[in-house]
């Protein structure tokens, strides 16, 4: 079967919905230490085939199976139920994450030839099974998992080869109605597979070539659009590094940040063109490194700087010590919140950018074309953003943002459903301007030409502008009341 005629059976349900909707729990968990007739008689008693075996942490070490305990008793007889699970487990525990995709999943299984997977947290944490059983309830039909194809790539040219099919995975999702946010998300994950992937690579490369394991714990970040979970095809890099090392330690995490980076690009992410990535000394920091330029940002920064902050707080770990990640975030949003002329600055920062429509209703384009990414997806995710600090909410993503705002009270629900609904439809419109282009073997770009458009989606673009200019409105009143 060609890789098309496998594109075109694609099941949406898999690539809308998230490990965490379909594992089970709670989790049963033994330590290593506990002997086979303790977990024999907790298989028993829960009525289940398998046993994960988990450190002091929680963290899955390995997996007991009715398989190991016939073998323990074939080998150790009589003496078989005092044996330790540590001694007969199956070790390692192929895992997987609770808020990745259900398709990534699918692909590990069918990759590895396993029944079940360990679901755990961003702190690697089990807390759910994933089983077989449970994934043939989504009626899915194998696809190209491209995630998977991510996590067991070697190279950059094998993540480039998943990187090239999100266009057409992005088509049959939108093709089966999945909202546009939601095909951004898959996106999304696919970019942060493949900057987690990249990292992985690097470590692996630093060690075998004499560089030797991490002076310190450290975290890679992923920074703008990827930080929200809402890039799309054309999306470059920016990410950054924090250490909980000193300086002396920088040329290590200098070469594991350029070895990340050179790997994205032959991957197909760009280099940023403003610089915003690891390997340049500005996004490598240790903790007091950071937390200095925070008081820097707050205190002094502007013009550009300061659009480098907005690209910055979106941030998420995707590699490494997530605690200096959510450490780095409660400084900084704690720090913002309290600095009135920072979000000030960081609002002008953004930018006055009016509505690109005439006096008679007509689009101002340039060549054609005009910007949808400066126009509208710029103003309304920095208005987001920039609410999201002032009123000391974490989340990263446009959509979870307003949401929490509404949630609490800083502004109405359906303003929060309008805002949303005008994010959709820009996602949609770029995302589809962005397909066309890539057929017509044009280069990407955030620049659409309102022509293409059905009349009722140029009567909603226009009217998703007017929703902006309401939304930056709000903005500019809480901050007046600052």
């Amino acid at each position: 079967m060609t890789e098309e005629s496998t594109l075109e059976k694609i099941d949406s349900f898999a690539y809308r919905h998230r490990v965490a909707e379909v594992m089970g729990t709670p989790l049963v968990t033994a330590r290593p230490g506990t002997t086979v007739a303790e977990a024999a008689r907790t298989m028993s008693t829960k009525g289940i085939s398998s046993l994960v075996v988990a450190d002091e942490h929680g963290r899955p070490v390995g997996i007991l199976t009715e398989r190991d305990v016939l073998k323990a008793v074939a080998a150790h007889r009589r003496d078989a139920a005092d044996v330790p699970l540590g001694t007969i487990m199956s070790s390692p525990v192929a895992t997987i994450r609770s808020d990745a995709f259900a398709y990534v999943a699918m692909g590990r299984m069918d990759r590895l030839k396993l029944r079940h997977l360990v679901a755990v947290d961003e702190r690697g944490i089990g807390i759910g099974a994933v089983t077989l059983r449970g994934l043939m309830h989504m009626r899915s039909s194998y696809a190209l998992l491209v995630g998977d194809e991510v996590e067991s790539a070697n190279s950059a040219e094998e993540m480039l080869a998943a990187k090239q099919k999100l266009p057409r995975l992005a088509a049959e999702l939108m093709a089966e109605r999945v909202e546009p946010l939601g095909v951004a998300a898959v996106t999304s994950s696919v970019l942060r597979a493949m900057t987690e992937r990249a990292a992985r690579l690097a470590e692996r490369a630093m060690i075998e070539r004499g560089w030797g394991e991490a002076p310190a714990r450290w975290c890679l970040l992923l920074l703008g659009s990827g930080g929200r979970r809402e890039s799309l095809f054309g999306s470059d890099q920016d990410n950054a590094i924090v250490h909980a090392g000193g300086r002396d330690d920088d040329p290590w995490f200098a070469e594991m940040g350029k070895r990340i980076c050179d790997t994205l690009d032959a991957a197909g992410i760009p280099f940023c063109t403003g610089g915003v990535m690891a390997c340049n000394a500005d996004w490598r920091h240790t903790v007091a490194g950071w937390e200095d330029r925070i008081q820097h940002w707050i205190k002094e920064a502007d013009g550009k700087e300061l659009l480098n902050v907005h690209i910055f707080v979106d941030f998420r770990p995707v590699y490494g010590d997530i605690d200096l990640a959510d450490g780095l975030r409660a400084f900084f949003s704690e720090q913002a919140a309290r600095s009135p002329r920072f979000l000030h600055a960081m609002a002008q920062a953004a930018g006055d950018i009016r509505a690109p429509i005439g006096v008679l209703g007509q689009f101002i384009t340039k060549d054609g074309r005009l910007d949808l990414k400066m126009s509208g997806l710029l103003p309304l995710t920095s208005a987001a953003r920039i609410l999201a600090m002032k009123h000391r909410v974490l989340a990263t993503g446009t959509g979870d943002r307003l949401r929490l705002l509404a949630e609490g009270g800083h502004m109405s629900a359906a303003d929060a459903a309008s805002f949303r609904e005008s994010h959709g439809l820009m996602v949609r419109v770029l995302l589809e301007q962005q397909r066309a282009d890539l057929a017509d073997g044009l280069p990407l770009s955030n620049r659409i030409d309102p022509k293409r458009l059905q009349p009722r989606d140029r009567d909603r673009l226009k009217q998703a502008f007017k929703t902006i200019n309401a939304l930056n409105w709000v903005m500019q009143n809480a901050l007046s009341s600052v």
